[in-house]
């Protein structure tokens, strides 16, 4: 991954971050759908400092920031919440205080303050044009697109029945071939506790998601087939195959938030170079030195002769 892609994907996350709940607007009058919300109701104000005020928003926005888009707003009465409340709260303080000091006029300060405003007008400008881009019409035909991309494999379902050596494997075949169900001799003898009590089921199951030895016997059984007992790392085995499927597709909900981020990753890209394309951009030296220009020597010169020394 190259620098100018790593870049781009870190201004996509943060701008997935920054969408993260926009500040809640009023119901229009016509809307149908309950009371209408004022500006202060819709986004109340969950604090103030010394007149400034801190909205319920401002806090999920900086959640989601340190959390990121993984993690779910807090609400209101969560621990989480209230911990990103006080840290803006001691933010605003030392802000205040900044100003009161007259920080904010010094030249740092003003320049830091420039950068600061750039990030943050990018990361609206981002915001902006990934809300308009990223539709549920645009996620349903990329999804549609994808799952007729997928190759999907076979599945088996099947039991097992786990214990340690050859003999107590050849014995529960025996029980098994003269009609013993499997389920129940799963529950009575397996010693595989997550499954025991279950009947031995493991639900379904890919060649992939599971030890190579272990799906080797069981896609070769046939559904509703016992397998001869068989050995495999965790002890020995004996599996029925209970059903055999092809692989179902991942859902819409599933793929959603991969989808999200590469589509608004093209966009990002598209807007960026669109942006580079359109601007004057001169790139300079760090060090204004010229690397071939030979560097300065410094002529020695003897040290004249004391003539008022005393002879």
């Amino acid at each position: 991954m190259n620098l100018r892609t790593l870049t781009l994907l870190f201004l996509v996350l943060g701008a997935l971050a920054g969408c993260g709940p926009a500040p809640r607007e009023a119901v229009p009058e016509d809307a149908d759908s309950g009371p209408v919300l004022s500006p202060d109701e819709a986004d109340p104000v969950v604090a103030r400092v010394d007149g400034t005020v801190i909205r319920r928003s401002d806090v999920e926005r900086e959640a989601l920031a340190q959390d990121g888009e993984d993690h779910n707003a807090p609400a209101p009465g969560d621990e989480a919440f209230q911990r990103v409340l006080e840290e803006l709260i001691d933010q605003r303080l030392l802000a205040l205080e900044a100003r009161r000091r007259g920080l904010h006029r010094s030249e740092e300060a003003r320049r830091r303050l420039a950068l600061a405003e750039e990030r943050i007008l990018g990361n609206v400008l981002v915001e902006t044009a990934l809300a308009d881009a990223v539709t549920e019409d645009t996620i349903e035909r990329i999804y549609q697109e994808q799952i007729r991309l997928i190759q999907l494999g076979e599945e088996v379902r099947a039991r097992h029945i786990l214990v340690d050596t050859r003999e107590e494997a050849d014995a529960i075949a025996v029980l098994l071939a003269g009609g013993r169900d499997f389920a129940e001799l799963a529950v009575a003898m397996s010693q595989d506790p997550a499954t025991r009590l279950e009947g031995g089921d493991l639900g379904y199951f890919t060649r992939q998601g599971i030890l190579p030895s272990f799906g080797a016997v069981a896609f070769a059984t046939p559904e509703g087939g016992v397998s001869a007992p068989f050995q495999t790392e965790s002890g020995w085995h004996i599996l029925q195959v209970v059903d055999r499927r092809r692989q179902p597709p991942p859902s819409l909900e599933q793929m959603r938030p991969n989808i999200i981020q590469f589509y608004t990753y093209d966009q990002l890209e598209a807007l960026v170079d669109g942006l580079r394309q359109d601007a004057e951009i001169e790139r300079l030296p760090v060090n204004p030195t010229e690397p071939d220009a030979p560097e300065a020597e410094l002529e020695l010169q003897p040290e004249p002769d004391n003539l008022d020394s005393p002879g």
